[in-house]
């Protein structure tokens, strides 16, 4: 097993059916690419970083609910123990995005600076909600988050580890 960084691309809900199946929701915009071809991946505890390799026996889809099953596991008795935790896959196992996208780790210590050069912080994370909102921390550890909208991100380079921005008036003074 490694400890190299993880990317969660499912989450286990709970057993199903008598054999050992696990339904798993989603954590990926292409689900049907990502699992069709996944034959390996972690279990995954995050709050622990405990972590089990797992080979998974098959995989079917029904509607937006993934069915799979892991060897080894014969029962829901056996499967019940994997629910609520994350498949994963290493960093560089995943899809690669198209062309303009990104995937928020990538980024993470990038230096975030307006349209005029005036430093702003660093990229930390993406909070998700209504509206994904990147959080970037100063030299001072202050955190400020800011709408990741087109009018404001204006210009993202993965290369370069650089991110501008043009803020509102009055957005970096929160």
């Amino acid at each position: 097993m490694t400890d190299a960084p993880l990317v969660a691309v499912g989450e286990v809900l709970r057993p199903f059916g008598l054999h050992g199946e696990l339904k798993v929701r989603p954590l990926t915009d292409r689900p049907r690419e990502r699992f069709g071809r996944l034959d390996r991946c972690v279990l995954w505890e995050p709050r622990g970083d405990q972590r089990e390799d797992c080979h998974i026996a098959s995989c079917r889809f029904e509607g937006e609910a993934i069915f799979l099953r892991i060897d080894g596991v014969e029962s829901p008795e056996a499967a019940r123990r994997f629910q609520g935790r994350l498949l994963a896959v290493e960093r560089d196992a995943v899809l690669p995005l198209p062309e303009g996208q990104f995937y928020p780790w990538e980024m993470e210590g990038a230096v975030v600076e307006t349209r005029e050069g005036r430093p702003v912080g660093r990229f930390v994370r993406v909070e998700s909600g209504a509206q994904d909102l990147w959080v970037v921390e100063d030299d001072e550890h202050r955190q400020r988050l800011i709408p990741a909208v087109p009018s404001i991100v204006v210009e993202v380079s993965v290369a370069d580890r650089r991110i501008v921005i043009d803020p509102p008036e009055g957005l970096l003074e929160l």
